[in-house]
């Protein structure tokens, strides 16, 4: 007994995949022990694997046991080392269970997945962005790269990885090769406009030499508090920028001048009127921009812009460009409805 409990305390503390080893071998050779031992009873080494099994489990069925003294004895041996050892293993598997929760909540664990949005600098606009964009696509996955020292949020859908967005090994571990666009916030509390921008344009560099370098491209919306430092972003190849300061500025004047329209163009940006602005594709049987025009209004949808371009009612006699972006107003099921297949 001694022994055993001597055996089980070097089991626990010798490494996961030793021990799996030591109980794999430990389960085929007690198959063929039990076998070589009652080899009437248990008639070939696959019945003996299912004694040893049900032993070292405690299930226990009963409709195969040792008759002679020396099996009974190999089946005393079982009840106290194997089932010991089984009951080691189980513990293993569950603390690597527990290590592997502790190791995504401290956003240790790289992301394997694709076609998510990467969240780089936690924050309340990140957060309300990251619900926007579970709202227009309730299968839309997020990840956040932060240096916080665990997960900010738990939930379906979300992941986290911690580290410094400016080094590459951060951006492997967060896949932003695989990512449909990468989102660069600034803090809620930074109030030095040139620090925040920097901060952001050394981010968007590292993201850009990486992508340079793998031979790809990745899609980068930044967040910058002056329009007077977008000329500094001109090399990093930034796809979108969000002027913080100049939006709400923007906002609050147009409020003034047209009483109520921040009221409706809060709600366009908001999901709760139900409609969005969404990018339709060019269709094939779209020869004109009036094509496209009575085409999404008999769908319910009112076509609004070619890229920046809002003057499509002026121009619905010419023809559409192949490089167009046509964008419209409508609701997702009317986008749904123009996006399928015909």
């Amino acid at each position: 007994m001694l022994m055993i409990f001597e055996i089980m305390k070097m089991a626990v503390n010798i490494r996961k995949l030793t021990l799996f080893l030591i109980t794999v071998i430990f389960l085929i050779s007690s198959s063929f022990i039990i076998h070589w031992l009652e080899p009437e009873m248990f008639e070939n080494p696959f019945i003996g694997f299912w004694y040893v099994m049900t032993t070292v489990t405690t299930t226990g069925y009963g409709d195969f046991v040792p008759d002679t003294t020396i099996g009974k004895i190999f089946g005393l041996f079982l009840y106290f080392f194997g089932i010991g050892l089984i009951g080691i293993v189980i513990g293993k598997i569950v603390e690597g269970f527990g290590l592997l929760r502790k190791l995504k909540e401290e956003g240790k664990l790289n992301y394997k997945g694709k076609g998510h949005y990467v969240i780089i600098g936690w924050s309340n606009k990140a957060k309300h962005t990251m619900n926007e964009i579970l709202e227009i696509d309730d299968q839309a996955k997020i990840l956040v790269v932060d240096s916080l020292p665990k997960s900010p949020l738990e939930r379906d859908k979300f992941s986290y990885i911690q580290g410094d967005a400016t080094d590459i090994e951060t951006l492997e571990k967060a896949n932003v090769l695989e990512a449909k666009a990468v989102l660069i916030f600034t803090g809620d509390k930074e109030f030095n406009s040139v620090a925040a921008d920097g901060q952001s344009l050394l981010i968007v560099s590292a993201i850009e030499s990486y992508a340079v370098e793998m031979n790809q491209e990745i899609y980068t919306i930044v967040e910058i508090l002056k329009e007077k430092h977008i000329s500094n972003f001109e090399h990093a190849n930034v796809d979108e920028f969000i002027i913080a300061d100049e939006a709400l500025s923007d906002l609050m004047a147009k409020a003034a001048v047209d009483k109520g329209s921040s009221k409706l163009i809060m709600e366009l940006l908001s999901r709760r009127s139900g409609v969005d602005i969404r990018k339709i594709t060019k269709k094939h049987i779209w020869k004109t921009y009036n094509d496209a025009f009575e085409d999404l209004k008999k769908l319910g949808a009112n076509l609004i812009s070619d890229r920046n371009d809002f003057q499509i009612l002026t121009k619905l006699g010419e023809p559409i460009p192949n490089e167009a972006e046509l964008y419209a107003i409508c609701t997702k099921e009317t986008y749904d409805k123009i996006m399928k297949p015909n």
